[in-house]
């Protein structure tokens, strides 16, 4: 193949795997502002929202393994557009389900296809690093971001003047015509391992467990406020359903921002002082969202959290990938299930303390967590091993 040929396509892959993780991004934070509508038009308590939530986390927690499989049969790009077919659908599934009963089951699917598109879309980055020879990863961690912002500031501006059905049919309508647009243009593996078959392994490297701890330490924050913060602005913070919506938003979109910039910043830094300093930012910001006396000042505080927790994970998966006398792939599926698990199923215990606590106590306890990653940061050194 031509060489000026090769490098289109692969710029076409970049920036359609960009368009992936924004479109997963983007049904993630629609799902934020529906949260609140969802809660009170099922009648249910925090107690049993955070049980949906669970089996949200639960449902993408599962696919991510038979996702790994499917990859290894078909390639990454396929198996992305094909779990985007389900994920167009999957918000709208849950907005019209009428009882418990019907949205354990719809939350289950949303969870799984979210999660299993997750790792095919982060796979599939991979491919194009290898395509470019340059590192994409963290920007594209940052249009899942950007994604997230706009999913949660249209999502409470259309709930409150529209209703959150025809919030979850617009959502649809973006999802489908995104899709269709865009990921035809995905890059393929040169040879998906098709016929290989791999054992499950489990890392021997203790150090692998003690990054897969900082991943998880540094995705609890990023799921409480995705799965909380609305509700904490609204019962807390007196907010309207509108104003609670930025909260995740606010999040985001200084994470897109701090992701996009934060190849440079850790390759003028290195990884360990930017883990130390974006530990710091993000303890600073959620401890002051849990005092703050009012819903204005609390999101401007996710929003100075958002820009220290934005690099911390891509730090953690980059340290577990260069870890010498481990595979790459083995020490990042820990990790990324450590990690993950922060942000899918920890929010529900949040949600059972938060129930009876207040979400405020909540918040300061997740600094905390982050100002242990803080301490632990100089086992990122190995992430600055030159690729």
């Amino acid at each position: 193949m031509d060489a000026s040929v090769y490098l289109r396509k692969a710029v076409y892959g970049r920036w359609a795997v960009a368009c992936a993780f924004f479109f997963n991004g983007f049904l993630v934070g629609s799902w934020a502002p529906q949260i609140p509508v969802f809660m009170v038009r099922l009648g249910i308590s925090e107690f049993t929202l955070g049980l949906l939530i669970l089996v949200f986390g639960v449902g993408a927690l599962a696919a991510m393994p038979w996702c790994g499989y499917l990859i290894s049969r078909f390639g990454s790009r396929a198996v992305v557009k094909a779990f985007a077919v389900f994920c167009s659908f999957s918000l709208l599934l849950v907005a019209l389900a009428p009882n418990v009963s019907t949205a354990a089951p719809a939350l289950f699917l949303f969870g799984a296809v979210i999660g299993g598109m997750d790792v095919a879309m982060n796979a599939n980055a991979v491919e194009v690093e290898k395509k470019l020879s340059r590192a994409v990863m963290s920007s594209s961690h940052g249009f899942w971001s950007l994604g997230g912002f706009a999913g949660g500031a249209l999502g409470g501006l259309v709930i409150e003047a529209h209703g959150h059905l025809a919030h979850a049919l617009v959502v649809t309508l973006i999802a489908i015509v995104l899709s269709m647009a865009t990921f035809g243009y995905m890059i393929t593996e040169d040879s998906p391992a098709v016929q290989e078959k791999h054992k499950l392994e489990f890392p021997t490297n203790p150090l692998i467990y003690l990054i897969g701890l900082m991943a998880l330490f540094s995705m609890v924050p990023e799921g409480s406020v995705l799965d909380w913060a609305a509700l904490y602005l609204q019962q807390e913070r007196g907010a309207d359903i509108a104003t609670a919506g930025f909260a995740f938003a606010a999040f985001s979109g200084t994470m897109s921002i701090m992701r996009f910039l934060g190849d440079g910043v850790r390759n003028r830094f290195g990884a360990v002082k930017t883990l130390r300093y974006s530990a710091l930012i993000g303890a600073t910001g959620m401890l002051i969202a849990s005092v703050a006396p009012n819903s204005w000042i609390a999101i401007l505080a996710f929003a100075f959290a958002g820009l220290g927790i934005a690099n911390m994970v891509p730090i953690a998966f980059s340290a577990a990938g260069n870890q010498k006398g481990t595979s790459s792939g083995v020490a990042l599926s820990m990790v990324t299930l450590m990690g993950y698990s922060g942000i899918l199923v920890a929010p529900s215990a949040i949600g059972f303390v938060g129930g009876r606590t207040g979400f405020g106590p909540i918040y300061m306890v997740l600094a905390g967590l982050l100002i242990v990653v803080f301490l632990m940061s100089n086992l990122a050194k190995s992430a600055d091993v030159d690729r």
